[in-house]
């Protein structure tokens, strides 16, 4: 949606001689971002450790629990952005965001500190244990909830914020420094998500859980004080209605106006349009969502401006449209949903607290900190294939990315399937070392291998989230127009939160099943008893049955992509190739 005239000309006034806005505002914005980040990130990786162990769970509800974690906090990063875009705007949001982080950060602290707030701690034989009570549970719940709605306001807005104090459309440089911007921004969310995969799991690993969660707070309070500063600078831009709002308006006045006969041939006037629009009339696909923008009665439906007199009953053609082209990319996104799952292998950390993981004789890498291997093959793969593969695929596909987007989303899947065999197999290996050395009823025992057996199927993952993630984000892009760029990154974490929510059914279903009747589950916090290979395999398998759906879905999509036309909106073909560029940076 664009902006009103009185926001666009608040916007574009603020020049070099404003007050407000500008690039001074940024430092605010990143280091309150960053320090979120590596705040909130530097809490999960060992957070299953920290449950099993003070809260006496086992370790396949534990993964249950942090899997429902996940999905709250990215879900409620699209609810976060319905609520700034619609109702509270970008600043208050990333404040009760950021206070809402540094209030379940403190909640956590405070359980590390009093043992009152968990229960009494297992017997030698680790079969007396004490269920955590209510209140307890209560407790650490409390900050997870307090840490997911910071989360949920804090990570959607901050880059938008950041945008709002650039925009300046007056300024001939200005796309360049909005580029220059954008660049910063995820460079320091990337670096932001590696040091507290490092620094954050290893003050936990070595100086123990009171300080390892007291550092997080401590940047909170950072984070709080630096945004609140500079609080005079910002230039606050109202709220102005969300993209989300526009496709509810769609679903229901087409639901309202269910007895249109759709099939009628309606002439162009009869078409509810936006002032100066090219879309003159919506396409023939979903054709039961034309009624939405049908003019029945235009004394009662339109003002005498020529407004809509009821949004929720008669809509923009463009309106329609969208949702049109939220309908097409629903399942395409949906493959993607399956390789999100392969990454969250639950107990992952206790194999790697199984090996060997010196670099040195005094050096050991953290268990919680091997998820830095995805994010260093991810950038290192992107460079990579954006600088030298790009130039030369280019010369034989005579496609300005190379491949196409559905190339590199089939590319992504396969590696992920990979990477998951590979992983199953690596466990296999594991278990079969442990149980020959004597340790099956020893969990906590050090084995003569090296963790350099998982490094490639965390490359491959990495490798695998490069190659699918983009192609995903380039084929929405190519979908919808430049003004909805945003909606792509909606898309792929609203993905994480349905990923996380089927990786906790599927642990739990799998867990209960392989359970039944006094066995040994598959999800044992004992893995050397476990058959955490037999998950892995699982998993695989579930993968490939989701790169044959993927296979089905391109061959349909593709009916819709042989005419060249891929968007349809007409008018903003011309956009996507610097959109694509813009972005993929």
């Amino acid at each position: 949606m664009g902006n009103s005239p009185e926001e666009e000309e608040f916007l574009l006034n603020h020049s070099q001689n404003s007050t407000k806005g500008g690039v001074k505002t940024i430092p605010f914005i990143i280091v309150n971002e960053s320090c979120e980040r590596v705040a909130s990130f530097g809490l999960q990786p060992n957070m299953i450790l920290y449950i099993t162990k003070f809260y006496n769970m086992d370790a396949a509800r534990a993964s249950v629990l942090l899997n429902l974690w996940s999905a709250l906090s990215n879900g409620l990063s699209i609810f976060g952005a319905f609520i700034s875009d619609s109702y509270i705007g970008r600043f208050r949001a990333i404040a009760i965001g950021t206070i809402s982080s540094l209030m379940g950060m403190i909640v956590l602290w405070l359980t590390a500190i009093f043992p009152q707030l968990r229960p009494l701690p297992c017997g030698q034989d680790q079969l007396d244990c004490n269920a955590a009570t209510a209140a307890q549970l209560a407790v650490i719940l409390s900050s997870f909830g307090l840490i997911s709605i910071g989360a949920g306001f804090v990570r959607p807005c901050s880059i938008a914020l950041g945008a709002d104090q650039l925009e300046n459309k007056e300024n001939p440089d200005n796309e360049r420094l909005m580029d220059t911007y954008f660049n910063w921004f995820y460079a320091s969310v990337g670096i932001s998500i590696s040091v507290a995969m490092t620094v954050i799991v290893y003050i936990q690993d070595h100086f123990g859980w009171q300080v390892g969660f007291g550092v997080p707070v401590l940047l909170m309070v950072l984070s709080v004080s630096v945004y609140l500063i500079g609080s005079p600078l910002y230039i606050k831009a109202k709220p102005k209605g969300s993209l989300f709002t526009g496709l509810f308006q769609v679903s229901v006045a087409a639901f309202r106006k269910r007895h249109i006969n759709v099939q009628l041939n309606y002439s162009d006037d009869c078409y509810y349009k936006a002032p100066e629009s090219k879309q003159l009339k919506p396409s023939i696909d979903f054709r039961c969502l034309n009624r939405a923008c049908i003019i029945e009665d235009p004394h009662m439906e339109l003002k005498p401006d020529g407004k809509a007199s009821d949004p929720w009953s008669l809509c923009f053609v463009e309106q329609v449209e969208i949702m049109k082209c939220f309908l097409r990319v629903l399942p395409m996104w949906s493959t993607c949903i399956m390789l999100l799952v392969s990454f969250g292998q639950p107990l992952s950390i206790y194999q790697l607290l199984t090996v060997d993981r010196h670099i040195t004789r005094q050096f050991e890498i953290p268990a919680g900190s091997f998820g830095v291997i995805i994010l260093l093959s991810l950038t290192i793969w992107i460079a990579f294939y954006d600088r030298a593969l790009v130039p030369l695929l280019s010369r034989y596909t005579g496609l300005p990315t190379g491949i196409s987007s559905f190339s590199r989303m089939g590319i992504g899947l396969f590696l992920g399937i990979v990477a998951t065999a590979l992983s199953a197999i690596t466990e296999t290996i594991r278990r079969n070392k442990a149980i020959n050395a004597g340790f099956e009823d020893d969990p906590n025992a050090v084995l003569n291998m090296s963790f350099m057996w998982f490094v490639p199927q965390f490359a491959l993952y990495g490798v695998a989230e490069g190659l699918n993630v983009v192609g995903q984000i380039e084929f929405v892009y190519s979908l919808f127009p430049k003004t909805m760029s945003s909606f792509a990154a909606s898309l792929y974490t609203f993905g994480l939160a349905v990923a996380s929510l089927i990786n906790s059914l599927l642990v739990s279903m799998v867990d209960s099943i392989t359970s039944a009747g006094g066995k040994t589950s598959w999800l044992a916090t004992n893995i050397n008893r476990g058959h955490l290979d037999y998950y892995c395999w699982l998993v695989t398998f579930l993968c490939v049955i989701n790169f044959l759906y993927f296979l089905a879905i391109c061959r349909f999509t593709d009916q819709h992509h042989h005419d060249g036309r891929s968007s349809l909106f007409p008018e903003v073909e011309e956009e996507h190739s610097e959109n694509r560029r813009f972005h993929g940076a």
